[in-house]
């Protein structure tokens, strides 16, 4: 069911390394992004896929892990992913960040129902990373997703009455994101 590939896609920032991702598996993702719907049917997204550990250190050197987290740096090497994939688009298309995001939410709802998870970054040292791999100019990195086995735990919480949105992690490493009720996102006007 939908709704169950919905609540299980969280954003993991933790994997099992031992858990390789391979060329085929990134591509039936893209194919899955591929297929989705695209403002003005432009499909303005490009993709690069990294399965190989090499080019993987590379792109996770150009990634900023949890913004909330700040003494957290990312997972360490046992816990990083085993795959990215990284949407370009050329500078000039103003509906890229639509396509973006639907195409990511297909990628990612894939991914859950292969017992795979991920986390989409928007943090991105992009100038280093389009110099590093020779993306050509005309495109810019949009956004990245990382991916492979996640192997924490990520719960859903009310927000609190303070109204504090910040994702965090208890003793146990469970990681804690705080989601709006129903009744406080449907406005009655």
């Amino acid at each position: 069911m939908i709704k169950d590939l919905i609540q299980k896609n969280r954003s993991y920032r933790r994997f099992d390394s031992s858990a390789a991702l391979d060329e085929a598996t990134l591509k039936e993702l893209v194919d899955l992004a591929r297929q989705s719907a695209s403002a003005a049917n432009m499909q303005p997204l490009r993709y690069i896929l990294s399965w190989e550990n090499q080019r993987n250190s590379l792109i996770f050197d150009h990634l900023k892990w949890a913004g909330y987290l700040k003494e957290w740096p990312g997972p360490d090497g046992p816990e990083r992913p085993t795959g990215y994939i990284i949407l370009l688009a050329q500078k000039d298309n103003q509906f890229v960040k639509f396509d973006a995001g639907i195409a990511c939410q297909s990628m990612l709802l894939a991914a859950v129902e292969k017992g795979l998870g991920g986390c989409m970054f928007g943090s991105i040292d992009r100038e280093g990373l389009t110099e590093k791999m020779g993306i050509p100019k005309k495109f810019e990195i949009v956004l990245i997703l990382a991916l492979g086995k996640p192997v924490e735990q990520v719960v859903l919480d009310e927000v609190p009455e303070d109204g504090d949105i910040k994702y965090w992690r208890d003793q146990n490493n469970v990681h804690h994101v705080p989601k709006r009720k129903l009744e406080n996102i449907i406005m009655q006007i």
